[in-house]
């Protein structure tokens, strides 16, 4: 007797570090990953390693419905855009064009090709500046950055999309992925680098300088608070997010972190704990567009997809990550130099 072909998954952004541990993950739970990465930003050690890889744009419609077609596409992630905060607010064109305007170019090419189930890779920073305790779903929505402005706009459009088109789609609101794989295939990586665990990690190694912005938040030690969620947390929800939907789930907006937060200088003292290193460190101002606070109420993700998190206490995001960068990454990259500049 014959088995049932893997249903195959459109990733874009797959090369990319949530990107490529998710397509990891899809190949595991059965799915057939297609990759689809510009690698303006992915990594060429991650493209091919779990599905076919195609270099291009998700603004590319005609080359997006040919992958659909020749692959019997089930359904879509899109993780593909531009994610650095601090860069949106001084370079906002190409957050709109990368984030809006392809984001939909890749979305009505989808409709087309009669690809009505998407997960969205979202973001807690839709929420902005709130007040005290964990974030629901029905929370105001207070963009403070381009960045999060086009991840707000792309929900705007995924819903219209949902009434007009039944168009359904799963948007997961994340708050701040972290970690690596632990097998040892996979981490994370960018040039440059803008997130605070590699970038303790960078200065415990002693390639760097840690930049800390912000002292006066009103939080109990003054720095930022962040909801860590390990990447492959965040994976298993994605895998569980298509599940809901190709078994006729409707529409819906979910937070996905774990309702725990962590300041900055915890960051940095479980680094030193983990290393057994100093983080050097420069504590200067705040930094626009970033909020004092961002925890979730993970209620609504638990709820509807089933999910919670298995492996992202704080110790072991920052075990996985520091066994990546300190032994792991540098063979990697060297696997497939070039990388992109």
């Amino acid at each position: 007797m014959l088995s049932e072909p893997s249903p195959a998954i459109l990733v874009a952004g797959g090369a990319g570090y949530i990107g490529s541990h998710t397509a990891k993950q899809l190949r595991r739970a059965g799915f057939q990953p297609i990759i689809l990465d510009n690698l303006a930003t992915g990594n060429r050690f991650a493209a091919a390693k779990f599905g076919p890889f195609y270099e291009g744009t998700i603004a590319d419609a005609t080359l997006v419905r040919k992958l659909v077609e020749e692959h019997s596409v089930s359904g879509a992630i899109l993780f593909a855009g531009a994610t650095n905060v601090g860069e949106s607010t001084g370079n906002p064109r190409k957050y709109f064009s990368e984030n809006v305007a392809s984001g939909l170019a890749f979305i009505n090419a989808l409709i087309d090709a009669n690809v009505t189930n998407l997960v969205f890779s979202s973001s807690c920073s839709v929420y902005g500046t709130q007040g005290q305790g964990p974030i629901s779903e029905t929370a105001s929505k207070n963009p403070l950055s381009p960045y999060a402005e086009s991840k707000r706009t792309v929900e705007a459009i995924l819903a219209a999309y949902d009434a007009a088109y039944r168009f359904r789609a799963v948007c997961l609101r994340y708050f701040n992925a972290a970690g690596a794989d632990p097998e040892g295939e996979l981490g994370e990586h960018h040039d440059p680098e803008t997130h605070l665990i590699p970038l303790a990690i960078h200065a415990a190694l002693g390639r760097t300088h840690l930049q800390v912005f912000g002292t006066d938040y009103p939080t109990p030690d003054g720095t930022a608070i962040r909801d860590y969620i390990h990447v492959n947390d965040l994976a298993d929800a994605h895998i569980r997010g298509l599940r809901y939907l190709l078994d006729g789930g409707a529409s819906v907006q979910l937070n996905c972190g774990t309702g725990e937060g962590h300041s900055v200088r915890q960051v940095i003292t479980t680094v030193e704990q983990v290393s057994g290193r100093d983080v050097p460190a420069t504590y200067g101002a705040r930094r626009e567009g970033d909020a004092p606070a961002l925890v979730a109420n993970s209620a609504e993700v638990r709820r509807v997809l089933g999910w919670q998190p298995r492996v992202s206490s704080l110790e072991n995001i920052v075990s996985t990550a520091w066994r990546w960068h300190s032994e792991l990454e540098a063979t990697a990259l060297a696997s497939n130099s070039p990388l992109p500049e």
